[in-house]
C-alpha cells in the first residue's frame, strides 16, 4: 500500500481519486471511516480507480478556539489587617497618697496595693456613681465600688470606714473612704480598675 498524499477536493463532499490513494487514506484524510465511504459510494470492496469521483460527505472542520488572552500582570493586593483594638481610655487620679506595696500582675494581684496609715483618706480615682458599699466579700473587707460609665469601674478594698453610700454621685478626688485593714493582715488600700467587668492594669491610666 502506497502512503496517501493530500486530498484534492472538487467541491463540498466530493473527492477525485489520484495515484497513490487508497480507500483507507481517503477515509483518514476526510475524517470518515472506510465503511462510511463504501456506503456513500455503494462500493462492494476497497477497490477504487484513479480519476474516480467519490462522495466523502461534508468536510469536518475543527472549530477554531481563540487563544486565551494573557492575564495582566496585576499585583495581588495585600490583605488589609484588622483594625487594632481600641485602647481603653480613662483618666484616673491616684486614690491614695501612700506608697505602692505591690503592682498589678494579672494573676495573684488584680490591682495595686498602696500602704499608709490607718484612717488616711481614700479618694475617688474618677467621677462616677457609687455602685456598692459594704463588706459582702470577705477577702476585700469593707469594699467600695464606683461605676464611672457603662465600661469602667474602680474598686477600693480593706477600708476602715466608707464615707459614701450606694447611689451617691462622687467627683474625682473626693474623699470617699478611710484606709484600713479590714479583710487584710496590714493597713493598705487594694485598688482595682475594671473594664467591662475584667480587671486591667490601672498603672497606664494614672498620672
Amino acid at each position: 500500500m502506497i502512503s496517501a498524499c493530500g486530498t484534492a477536493p472538487l467541491g463540498d463532499g466530493l473527492y477525485q481519486v489520484k495515484a497513490g490513494d487508497t480507500l483507507y487514506s481517503i477515509a483518514r484524510n476526510t475524517g470518515r471511516s472506510v465503511g462510511e465511504l463504501q456506503r456513500l459510494n455503494q462500493l462492494s470492496d476497497n477497490t477504487i480507480q484513479i480519476g474516480q469521483i467519490l462522495k466523502v460527505g461534508a468536510h469536518s472542520v475543527a472549530p477554531h478556539t481563540p487563544p486565551t488572552p494573557a492575564r495582566p500582570n496585576t499585583p495581588t493586593p495585600k490583605p488589609t489587617p484588622p483594625p487594632a483594638p481600641a485602647t481603653p481610655a480613662i483618666e484616673l487620679a491616684w486614690p491614695s497618697k501612700g506608697s505602692v506595696l505591690q503592682r498589678y500582675n494579672g494573676k495573684s494581684n488584680k490591682g495595686i496595693d498602696i500602704v499608709g496609715a490607718a484612717g488616711s483618706p481614700i479618694f475617688a480615682a474618677a467621677s462616677g456613681k457609687v455602685a456598692y458599699a459594704g463588706n459582702g466579700i470577705r477577702s476585700y473587707g469593707n469594699l467600695l465600688i464606683i461605676k464611672h460609665d457603662k465600661d469602667y469601674l474602680t474598686a477600693y478594698a480593706h477600708n476602715q470606714r466608707i464615707l459614701v453610700k450606694e447611689g451617691d454621685t462622687v467627683k474625682q478626688g473626693q474623699n470617699v473612704a478611710e484606709m484600713g485593714s479590714s479583710g487584710s493582715d496590714k493597713v493598705k488600700l487594694h485598688f482595682e480598675l475594671r473594664f467591662k467587668g475584667k480587671a486591667i492594669n490601672p498603672s497606664p491610666f494614672l498620672p
